[in-house]
């Protein structure tokens, strides 16, 4: 009797774990390079795996970096190959909190602390501004953030370097589901 007790809680305790926590496979990240009066230098990638856990407020999103499409083909091979190594380097990985998330006092924005890993290095990334909403079995998760390529060793070579910015904005958007 006293086992069946305890596998009784045993299971509702992982019930209540798993229940707080929210995840997608077909998150979108863009970037965005483009200089003005150059050609666009924009790419899309609608395969993130993101998982948010609701019951302290920690998100990790991971994108493979093939995985990015931009409208030229040629672009995309010279960004696979030349600067982002995707061969060497194939995934970019976020992990962090939104600071001061709590279930009980949900509020529509918050601030993302974590770090970024891509190309190799992994740098603090703080004060990202995320736009929250909410339902009974999701959390739509919004937001922008600047990168600069040198930050991870990216060279652009002197001959396009004028036609790149040197702030990249990148944009997320993650619906994760419940768990």
């Amino acid at each position: 009797m006293m086992k069946n007790i305890y596998l009784l809680f045993l299971c509702i305790s992982f019930t209540g774990i798993s229940q707080k926590k929210y995840l997608t496979k077909s998150g979108v990240l863009n970037f965005e390079a483009s200089v003005e009066a150059f050609e666009e230098i924009k790419a899309s990638n609608s395969n993130v795996t993101a998982i948010f856990n609701a019951a302290n407020g920690q998100i990790a999103a991971l994108a493979l970096v093939k995985g990015f499409r931009f409208k030229n083909a040629l672009m995309e091979e010279h960004f696979n190959e030349n600067y982002a190594e995707s061969d060497l380097y194939p995934k970019a990985i976020f992990k962090g909190e939104l600071v001061g998330f709590s279930l009980d006092a949900l509020q529509t924005s918050y601030s993302i602390q974590g770090t970024l890993s891509f190309h190799g290095i992994t740098k603090p990334l703080e004060n990202v501004s995320v736009e929250v909403k909410s339902s009974e079995n999701s959390f739509t998760l919004q937001g922008t953030f600047e990168i600069a390529p040198n930050d991870f060793d990216i060279e652009i070579p002197k001959i396009v370097r004028s036609k790149i910015a040197d702030s990249v904005a990148v944009i997320f958007e993650f619906e994760l589901l419940k768990k």
